[in-house]
């Protein structure tokens, strides 16, 4: 058994799409982020970040935090979605959602979602950046199937929840074809489809 504590937010998304893959029973203890439960101590014994996602393996008693190291523990565990023979591509893809796609798209909901009008420097500087991504992923989704080769991997899965907060990013998916065709791919799995919904059962993975 698997206790996920997480949030409605892509990287809480990651790690329930993973679970989902992977067929793993799980149940999810929710963070309420608004009431910063992350930050009481109980929560910080087990996320020394206060950050979610986290996951409680009590099979093997074994604590995870941060939601790459989360998918690269459950890839190992189960043997999917993360082949020995392309796991270089795949580190360098979804340490690229890690480190770039994820925090430059969260600075841009932060600006311009949730504070519009606030900061005319950061609202520009985030957009450009989100533009940025959305061109850079479709240029190498141009000429593979998925971002690390033909293969559905955790880079996949680390990614998508971020492309699916699109109608926040105010860029046009659809303008970018071979990044619609990946996410298009991607929402029609059915494991993607449940564990988006993870925290709303009504939720539904928007369109492009």
């Amino acid at each position: 058994m698997i206790e996920l504590f997480s949030a409605n937010t892509p990287n809480g998304k990651k790690i329930s799409i993973m679970l989902e893959e992977i067929g793993y029973e799980y149940k999810t203890t929710k963070i309420d982020l608004d009431k910063g439960e992350q930050f009481k101590p109980e929560f910080k014994k087990i996320s020394p970040l206060s950050k979610i996602p986290v996951i409680i393996d009590q099979n093997k008693n074994k604590t995870i935090f941060e939601s790459g190291a989360i998918l690269m523990y459950l890839a190992e565990e189960s043997g999917k979605f993360y082949d020995q023979k392309n796991r270089l591509e795949i580190n360098q893809w979804l340490m690229a959602q890690m480190g770039y796609v994820g925090p430059m798209l969260g600075q841009h909901h932060q600006f311009h979602h949730y504070n519009p009008g606030k900061s005319k420097f950061g609202e520009e500087r985030y957009f450009k950046i989100a533009e940025r991504i959305y061109t850079e992923l479709d240029q190498r989704l141009s000429n593979s199937k998925f971002l690390s080769g033909d293969d559905y991997t955790i880079a996949d899965i680390g990614t998508f929840p971020w492309i699916a907060r699109h109608e926040w990013h105010d860029i046009g998916l659809s303008n970018y074809k071979n990044l619609t065709r990946w996410y298009n791919d991607i929402s029609k799995r059915e494991a993607v489809i449940k564990g988006f919904s993870f925290m709303n059962k009504d939720e539904v993975i928007p369109k492009p």
